[in-house]
Parts: structure tokens; sequence; C-alpha cells
């Protein structure tokens, strides 16, 4: 639930930020009191600047998606570390447990 809500989250705002850009750069060439090579010119540098934002903006994600599945997987190590224990510790037990019958089988087999 919660990895579908960041998954929306992180698209959402993707979304916005293209959208917002997108209006950003027609408003630019309709209200531009320069010419068309200045505005392209301009348009071009803001291009860029917005995709290095977005990438920036992704490395952070990323980085922090990273981390939290670092954590998580950190997390179930924890949490299946007492089960693997008592998963070693049972054939103990039952060879104890079973140990005399099968001394007494011996003992039967012998005599």
């Amino acid at each position: 639930m919660e990895n579908t809500y960041n998954r929306k989250n992180t698209i959402g705002f993707f979304s916005g930020l293209l959208v917002g850009g997108l209006i950003g750069a027609g408003a630019m060439l309709l209200f531009a009191p320069q010419s068309g090579t200045v505005t392209r010119n301009q348009f071009h540098e803001k291009s860029i600047d917005l995709r290095d934002q977005t990438v920036k903006t992704m490395e952070e994600k990323i980085g922090q998606v990273r981390a939290k599945a670092g954590q998580l997987a950190k997390n179930v190590q924890k949490q299946a570390d007492p089960f693997q224990q008592r998963g070693q510790k049972m054939p103990e037990a039952k060879k104890e447990t079973w140990s005399p019958v099968v001394e007494t089988g011996k003992t039967a087999v012998q005599d």
C-alpha cells in the first residue's frame, strides 16, 4: 500500500514537473519581447537547466529508494535470524528425543 502511494506520488511529481515546464516554455514563446533566435537560445538554456534539475531529483529519489530497500533487507534479516537459529536447534532436540529409542532398538536387535 505504501509502495503504491510512493510510486503514484513520484509519478505525479514528475508529471507535474513536465507539464509545468511545457506550460512555462509555451508562455515564454508567446509573450517573449525579443527575437526568435534569442528566445530559442533562452528556451534551449532553460530546457538544459530543467533536464539537469530533473536528473538531480531522480538521483536523489533513487538514493532514497536504495536506502529504504537496504533498511528493509536489514529488518527482514533481523526477523529471520531467530527462525534460522531455531531451525538449527530442532535437529539437535529431535536427536535427543530419539536417541533413547534408537538405543533401545539397537539393544533389542543385538539380543
